[in-house]
């Protein structure tokens, strides 16, 4: 049985998200509340959840951080096969609900699209000790992308937000191809950060030779 089968047929996941989104309250809300609206549907859910006000190129401001920690415990509890532990500096982190809740929607139309194709298969790719571990640890690195300061940028928050997407989605429904696409967004996140990089570092130099 998929996770999607314990959810039941009657709500969709994106179904779920957009719902939550439109039934955040219009005030700053703290971290762990949000958390709470999510369910007990699993953590590998809520990180789901977490990438979802990424998924638009300009991104909420002030929760990249906080989100991309909370993911990273994630990615790590799942690969130790243990429950993360979630600090309180991070829990009571107050965020903005009402841009929270737009990002949220947009972020739901886009796994509305994708959640069809959602199946288990590529068995070699989610199963097995080594493979969860492997996988958990991914994740935790994506998240360590997240954070990355380049809030400012087209699309930084994008690539690792849907790299997070895909990795968890596919772990979450045993789909080997979205973790497969998981790692490939992952990849393209490091050349995207790799080229910013030297992008800024080639200016710097120019600048400097230009001066002298």
């Amino acid at each position: 049985m998929t996770a999607e089968d314990e959810r039941g047929e009657s709500e969709r996941l994106s179904e779920q998200f957009a719902r939550i989104a439109r039934e955040l309250p219009h005030r700053k809300l703290p971290v762990h509340e949000l958390i709470e609206r999510v369910g007990q549907s699993g953590m590998l859910l809520v990180a789901v959840f977490l990438t979802l006000p990424f998924l638009v190129p300009v991104s909420v401001p002030g929760v990249s951080t906080v989100f991309g920690l909370l993911i990273i415990l994630i990615g790590v509890g799942f690969a130790t096969g243990r429950l993360p532990w979630l600090p309180s500096f991070v829990m009571n982190r107050l965020v903005p609900a009402d841009a929270l809740a737009h990002a949220l929607e947009h972020g739901a139309k886009l796994v509305a699209r994708i959640e069809g194709f959602l199946h288990p298969r590529l068995g070699f790719l989610v199963s097995g000790l080594g493979v969860h571990r492997l996988n958990g640890f991914m994740l935790a690195f994506a998240g360590v992308l997240l954070m990355a300061p380049f809030g400012f940028v087209p699309f930084s928050n994008t690539i690792p937000g849907l790299a997070i997407l895909f990795l968890a989605l596919g772990m979450l429904e045993r789909d080997g191809v979205f973790v497969m696409v998981g790692y490939f967004m992952t990849a393209a996140t490091c050349v995207y950060f790799g080229a910013l990089i030297w992008g800024a570092y080639a200016a710097g130099s120019l600048m400097l030779g230009g001066a002298s």
